[in-house]
């Protein structure tokens, strides 16, 4: 089942590569069955998170009525970036498999500087709104 799937992930990434998209391809699976299927179009949608693996895993949430993707397992021909990892974590997919690792010459940009703004009052006021959310939650 493994080299069927990666075989489909070579696939989508060839369809990306004609398409002039970084060749990465993206599936979902849950119980062993394909549930999402997708490839980079980040320069056909003019989307920054147009990623593979972010349109697998909004097409998987759409598919299972849910964004809690625990019971589902991601295969990617590119080991995911920094964005897409993150946003595999916050879907709880399970486990996910990568063909390649990131090509030596390959680096992430990232020149964006981060800065904490500090206003005291506003500050106690949102860690209310936060901690009252969570425990409404719990």
């Amino acid at each position: 089942m493994e080299e069927k799937i990666i075989k489909e992930c070579l696939n989508l990434a060839l369809k990306a590569a004609k398409k002039k998209e970084v060749p990465i391809g993206a599936i979902i699976t849950n119980n062993n069955k394909i549930i999402s299927k997708a490839y980079n179009l980040r320069e056909k949608k003019k989307d920054i998170t147009a990623h593979a693996e972010v349109l697998a895993i909004k097409k998987a949430s759409r598919k299972l009525k849910r964004w809690n993707l625990s019971d589902c397992a991601l295969y990617v021909t590119l080991k995911p970036c920094s964005m897409c990892e993150s946003i595999i974590n916050q879907s709880r997919i399970k486990e996910v498999y990568y063909l390649c690792e990131k090509l030596n010459y390959k680096k992430e940009y990232s020149k964006t500087r981060y800065k904490q703004f500090y206003q005291e009052k506003i500050l106690e006021e949102y860690k209310k709104i936060l901690s009252q959310f969570f425990k409404r939650k719990r």
